[in-house]
């Protein structure tokens, strides 16, 4: 369960990071880590060039960031709740 935390509060912090801990969607995962890169330097030039929207662009990156922090638990708690396949034969 504790890796299902950790994906979970890097996912907040960096959308796609804890998706890699997961292993879940990797080429996604990288696609989201690079493209919040991405928005975050522009969050912070808005920051200054333009004030006015540095608020509602914040606001949106904070419910992304928690939207994908939620999935990334949610992911991890199902993956924590499937047993693992045992490699042995299934016999009827």
């Amino acid at each position: 369960m504790a890796k299902t935390w950790i994906a979970t509060l890097l996912n907040f912090f960096l959308p796609g990071a804890g998706y890699l801990v997961l292993g879940h969607k990797i080429p996604l995962a990288l696609a989201w880590l690079v493209g919040v890169i991405g928005l975050t330097y522009v969050e912070f030039g808005i920051q200054v060039a333009a004030p006015s929207y540095y608020w509602p662009m914040f606001a949106s990156v904070f419910l992304m960031n928690t939207a994908f922090a939620v999935d990334a638990f949610q992911v991890g708690r199902s993956r924590a709740a499937t047993p693992a396949p045992s490699g042995g034969v299934a016999t009827a």
